[in-house]
């Protein structure tokens, strides 16, 4: 069983900060492996109609259990799974309790009680770069390609099969069981249009037509995947100016494989990497900020910048992706700068060993790796 280490720690850490964890990601991210990895846990499958059974009267389960760390695989499984979780932060302290589920706490009609101020909660996301030292393949386009998801990075031959059963299994076992969405097909085909389509700006009026649904089920269906964290939705930053888009959104596919099956690529050209490189970066800011709030800024000439993130107490980041240093081109970030000085304007790229800085129109624009961004964040 691959250990990763990284997002041990992160359990680790979230318990001492809570007794009840909320582990939440896509299906097949590796929550389950994740969890039963765990030191000195005893693991329950709430998919087991006799471990649903143990469960009925919670605090006697509970009890049984003090001083112990426990998992609870699947436990939107329960009839009233934030019953449990909710006696178990506020009477059984010294029970840890680990829960997974695919979708945020509370977005479901399945969840009667978010437990605010109960919980602590980690995003597992598909495989960030720690993970590739731990899987023993430090492959990046090999990650690219196959993405992020555990078992489909691991296999050799490109498993496109697996990818439209996956999408089958999310249907089936997410949406039916925690959202009742009717219109299989046009979900389905929401979905794989979108993921096709990744990184673009989302204008809802252009999927109703293909999909053969009003605009107003396609911001509901836009809404289902990203509490399920399928897609990966940025709004604008702007301060309102004229000239700002202030509005639209732009939305991710949630992992780089399943961008890559739904637009036919089963190789990667140069240009195909530096797209899927933005989707690579974006992924591992939201694994370490563990939050979707960062921004893109656009402006209404057709400017863009990448991801901006405005953390508390600390000068704001203005960040573009580029595959290679070479591939930058400074007008963007230099029209951003002349708007928001008060931004440090960061280029990511995966040839900046060391980390550089350079001067484009009197202002400094610091180059550096994945790794190094990553830090300047901690």
């Amino acid at each position: 069983m691959v250990k990763r280490r990284y997002w041990l720690n992160q359990v680790e850490t979230a318990w001492s900060r809570r007794s009840v964890l909320w582990l939440r990601g896509v299906r097949r991210a590796g929550k389950t492996t994740l969890a039963q990895s765990l030191p000195d846990v005893e693991y329950f499958d709430c998919e087991l109609p006799r471990v649903r059974r143990a469960m009925e009267e919670p605090e006697t389960f509970l009890r049984g259990l003090s001083g112990k760390r426990v998992v609870l695989d699947e436990v939107h499984r329960l009839p009233n799974p934030s019953e449990l979780l909710k006696i178990a932060a506020d009477h059984f302290p010294r029970v840890r309790v680990l829960a997974t589920g695919s979708s945020t706490l509370g977005a479901s009609s399945r969840f009667r009680d978010t437990l605010a101020g109960r919980k602590a909660e980690l995003w597992l996301t598909p495989m960030v770069e720690a993970d590739l030292g731990d899987f023993g393949k430090p492959d990046l386009p090999h990650r690219l390609l196959h993405g992020g998801l555990p078992p489909f990075f691991l296999s050799s031959a490109l498993p496109e099969r697996d990818f439209q059963e996956w999408l089958d299994a999310y249907w089936a076992k997410d949406i039916l069981e925690l959202f009742r969405l009717e219109r299989r097909m046009s979900f389905q085909r929401f979905t794989e249009l979108l993921l096709a389509q990744s990184g673009g700006i989302f204008e809802a009026t252009r999927f109703a037509t293909p999909c053969e649904v009003s605009r107003s089920t396609i911001t509901n269906y836009l809404a289902v995947l990203e509490a399920t964290a399928v897609a990966l939705v940025l709004r604008p930053f702007s301060s309102r100016r004229s000239n700002e888009i202030v509005a639209a959104p732009k939305v991710y596919g949630f992992d780089t494989g399943f961008v890559c099956v739904f637009r036919g690529w089963t190789s990667l050209r140069p240009d195909d990497r530096g797209r899927l490189w933005e989707h690579y970066v974006l992924n591992e800011l939201t694994a370490h900020l563990q939050t979707s709030a960062l921004r893109y800024w656009r402006d209404k000439q057709g400017h863009e910048v990448d991801f901006i993130w405005t953390p508390r107490g600390r000068a704001p980041l203005a960040i573009e992706c580029k595959w290679s240093a070479h591939d930058f081109e400074s007008a963007n970030l230099a029209v951003f700068a002349r708007a928001y000085p008060t931004h440090e304007l960061l280029v990511v790229t995966t040839d900046a060993r060391p980390a550089f800085t350079r001067q484009y129109d009197g202002r400094p624009i610091r180059f550096l790796t994945l790794d190094r961004l990553v830090e300047r964040l901690s």
